[in-house]
């Protein structure tokens, strides 16, 4: 049976290197990790994970629970787990996921949980493990997500700046504090810009934006630009418009929010703020994995910087 020792031999490193690049690999250069990873690699060796868990009264698993309901038709979930997964591979961590019935089946170290409304608060205070929400609150829990306040500051000046007179939110009908946030941003920016703001709000579905702009039609003058808050509205936007012999972008603009997928598939392909949402998902490991090594320390809080990618629904393409 190959052992560490052997593994360090392969490599040209001590033990200590060895066992360093297995437990904890955020400490040792890249360099040094590939040295010693191709070793156990030619070697065949397997560090005993199972063993190392039980010495230290850890499962190795994290469990990652959505709340709401998903959508399978855009990989917005898919990419987001990919991005913890990635990092919780680095440390010999194995993500599950879970859904209220199967919350408290099996153990786990810690939860990454996300879709939280007002209403789960009150039993997320009974948990007795650590753990990390993926979208910010106002309860003062750790959290991970993006700058949406700052996201629609940039889609709205991008539309302001294009040269479009009257612009538009179309908003999500929940009370979260994500969609305060984009709310906010926007009518900041038209309060700065000196425009009137208008709010319209919808569930998150393309067919609801759709038919309001094919009954509202009439009331939107040309060079009016609609600022949405997913690009799923967003989509149901343009339907509506293209029904309506709207020329896009030449009279009207549409802007979405997310650039998962969904901002690709439009016709005319979505301008959109493009969320990083591979390296939210690792964040949210990195971050609920420091909270489990110091036993349930506050991490705070970490926002990341959403981009805009402009194309053919405000420009020409």
């Amino acid at each position: 049976m190959t052992t560490l020792s052997d593994v360090a031999k392969k490599a040209n490193v001590s033990k200590m290197t060895v066992s360093r690049v297995i437990n904890h690999p955020e400490k040792v250069t890249d360099e040094l990790k590939e040295l010693v990873f191709q070793a156990m690699k030619d070697l065949d060796y397997k560090p005993n994970v199972a063993a190392k868990a039980l010495a230290n009264n850890r499962t190795q698993v994290i469990k990652f629970f959505i709340l709401e309901e998903i959508d399978t038709t855009e990989p917005y979930y898919m990419t987001l787990l990919m991005g913890m997964s990635k990092e919780l591979d680095k440390h010999q961590y194995s993500l599950q996921l879970v859904t209220e019935n199967s919350f408290d089946v099996g153990q786990s170290d810690g939860y990454v949980i996300t879709g939280m409304r007002e209403e789960d608060y009150p039993w997320i205070e009974r948990l007795e493990k650590p753990f990390v929400l993926f979208g910010e609150n106002r309860y003062g829990y750790d959290f991970v997500d993006t700058d949406n306040a700052k996201g629609t500051e940039i889609s709205t000046e991008h539309a302001i700046k294009t040269g479009f007179e009257k612009i538009v939110y179309v908003g999500i009908d929940v009370k979260e504090p994500f969609e305060f946030s984009r709310e906010s941003g926007y009518i900041n920016t038209m309060q700065r810009y000196q425009k009137v703001p208008e709010i319209v709000r919808f569930s998150n579905r393309s067919r609801y934006s759709e038919r309001f702009i094919e009954e509202q039609f009439a009331r939107y003058p040309k060079k009016t630009a609609f600022v949405c808050s997913s690009d799923r509205l967003a989509i149901g936007i343009e339907r509506g418009l293209q029904k309506c012999k709207a020329s896009i972008p030449d009279d009207y603009g549409v802007v979405g929010f997310d650039g998962v997928f969904l901002d690709q598939i439009a016709s005319p392909r979505l301008t959109t703020v493009k969320q990083p949402v591979f390296e939210m998902g690792a964040a949210c490991a990195t971050m609920l994995l420091n909270k489990i090594k110091q036993k349930g320390a506050p991490q705070g809080n970490q926002l990341f910087e959403a981009s805009l990618v402009v194309r053919g629904s405000t420009q020409k393409d």
